[in-house]
């Protein structure tokens, strides 16, 4: 677990010596959704606003990341096996990013349902 850690810092050193020029930085999901059963139309329109904008950012963090890390692998001073613990921690770094995304979107939809159901009655 130690070395775990190590290496991570180590590499995150890296990844961070790497983005001297482009720094990716995390998306921050939005702040709150509204409540589908109690939300106006300008309330959904601008939280699917802020979901889009943040899906697009985490699209532009990975492809971020995948430069950087390209860029990295390129590097002939760095050992191959520290080269594998990038592509592990790109990986890594990419599927949370995407995990949030998904788990966003997946709770705007769930009040977009209801507040479509509600209209509807």
């Amino acid at each position: 677990m130690y070395r775990f850690m190590v290496l991570a810092i180590a590499i995150l050193a890296l990844l961070g010596a790497a983005s001297a020029e482009a720094e990716c930085i995390y998306p921050e999901p939005p702040a709150s959704l509204p409540d589908g059963t109690t939300a106006n139309y300008d309330d959904m329109v601008a939280a699917h606003g802020a979901v889009r904008t943040f899906d697009e950012d985490v699209r532009t963090f990975t492809v971020c990341l995948e430069l950087e890390v390209r860029a990295l692998l390129e590097d002939q001073t760095i050992d191959d096996a520290t080269k594998d613990e990038l592509r592990q921690l790109l990986v890594a770094r990419i599927d949370a990013a995407v995990d949030e995304a998904e788990f966003v979107v997946g709770q705007f939809n769930e009040q977009l349902r209801a507040f479509r159901e509600r209209e509807a009655q």
